[in-house]
């Protein structure tokens, strides 16, 4: 299947995420979900803020990832918050637990998306920021947004 015919619809992004962590590395996942989990997903019903990855056992978990229940799914809707499998090959995961366990970095989800018909997480391998990291980084966006604003009213006259 060639990449240009796949479409993309984005269902959910953790900002924080991008706030609080430098991204080292990311890495595209599937994810074990319930039908009317992925009903709840199309209507854009989930909350990546307080979500992790783990890995217990050789497998890939995200934790704390909150999918609202579906309405209409009556007694087939699980836990909102229940601990969902992440799909990767043995090789990334095994990998990604001696990064985590020599460098001291954490697994983030970045983002949740549709590709085809398939939901894929975005997964981060991140290394947490210091007050100050984030300080310039508010310092940049901020003369940034300056610079933009500079040119648009030199523009406008």
């Amino acid at each position: 299947m060639a990449a240009s015919k796949e479409n993309f619809k984005t269902i959910a992004e953790n900002r924080k995420a991008f706030h609080e962590y430098f991204i080292e590395e990311r890495l595209e996942v599937g994810i074990e979900l319930v039908g009317t989990e992925v009903k709840a997903l199309r209507k854009g019903g989930v909350n990546l803020k307080d979500a992790w990855c783990s890995i217990v056992g050789g497998e890939l978990f995200v934790n704390g990832m909150h999918i609202s229940p579906y309405e209409q799914g009556n007694i087939f809707n699980r836990d909102p918050l229940r601990v969902r499998r992440l799909l990767a090959h043995k090789r990334e995961i095994m990998r990604l637990y001696g990064l985590l366990k020599q460098q001291g970095l954490t697994l983030i989800p970045l983002s949740l998306y549709f590709k085809g018909s398939r939901v894929k997480v975005s997964v981060g391998l991140c290394r947490g920021k210091k007050l100050y990291d984030k300080r310039e980084d508010a310092a940049r966006r901020d003369q940034k947004r300056e610079a933009e604003r500079a040119v648009k009213e030199y523009n406008a006259r």
